[in-house]
């Protein structure tokens, strides 16, 4: 038992720290031996609870800490905090622009992906999207996914996006190595939300927002997806109009956590 407790009070500094931390800091946060630490960190990796980062000899969280905080926000309390406000942002988003189809989506990371929890319609007659509820898309391709990355972390990033194999295409576009993905997320945080369009789909775009919880980490992002089909590189339309609603939206789903956006 006492290491168990000392296992998970290593994770608890991890969590709560924004970026990797080496083993001495660790253990003076703590009070532990040096040696102590190296071999509660050694079995967390070894469980996939925590990653080591060779270059920086720094420690941070793992794939398994990310799937065991997925799994509680797949839980009720946040469905249920969402669900009206993803409501309301799909039926602004189709008062904004019906023929467009709008959809309303809250997802989270789980890992390198999105998990989509909600799902509202904003009209009967929208496109047909592969973001179900319960489904799991690549993150970089999606704006909700962006929007989270864009709000991590560098080194977690990193961890998660380690080469080449981490990235996947379905439309042929996306950025497919991490320097490309920073170059979008770079944007994302200069705009203030995120947008993709073709990546997951054809004939359809997306943005997103994301909110956060009380350290004011990425927690889950609000987003809205509709139909739009754009023969160049350069879009000239105004994705704006939907993306200050989502970014309400996401605002409203922080507060309703009692959480903080960061800066």
């Amino acid at each position: 038992m006492p290491a168990l407790r000392r296992g998970l009070a290593v994770l608890q500094v991890l969590a709560g720290r924004p970026a990797p931390m080496s083993a001495t800091a660790i253990g003076r946060e703590l009070g532990l031996a040096r040696s102590t630490v190296y071999e509660l960190l050694g079995e967390l990796a070894a469980a996939g609870f925590a990653v080591h980062l060779p270059a920086e000899r720094r420690w941070g969280l793992g794939l398994s800490s990310f799937e065991i905080g997925s799994a509680y926000l797949r839980g009720e309390p946040l469905e249920r905090l969402g669900r009206p406000l993803v409501r309301r942002l799909a039926a602004v988003a189709a008062e904004l622009d019906p023929a467009a189809g709008p959809t309303a989506h809250l997802g989270v990371l789980h890992g390198n992906q999105m998990l989509y929890l909600l799902k509202e319609r904003g009209g009967r007659f929208g496109p047909t999207l592969v973001t179900d509820i319960g489904v799991r898309l690549p993150a970089p391709l999606t704006a909700t996914g962006l929007s989270l990355l864009a709000a991590s972390p560098a080194a977690q990033v990193r961890a998660l996006f380690p080469d080449r194999s981490s990235f996947v295409s379905r439309t042929g576009t996306g950025p497919q190595t991490l320097g490309q993905l920073r170059s979008d997320l770079s944007a994302t945080l200069e705009r203030g939300w995120a947008v993709e369009h073709g990546r997951v789909s054809a004939g359809t775009a997306s943005v997103a927002s994301a909110a956060f919880d009380h350290q004011g980490r990425p927690l889950a992002a609000v987003g809205v997806t509709f139909r739009h089909v754009c023969d160049d590189d350069y879009c000239a339309r105004n994705f704006a109009a939907f993306a200050e609603p989502a970014r309400q939206a996401a605002a409203a789903l922080t507060s309703a956590v009692a959480g903080r956006a960061p800066g």
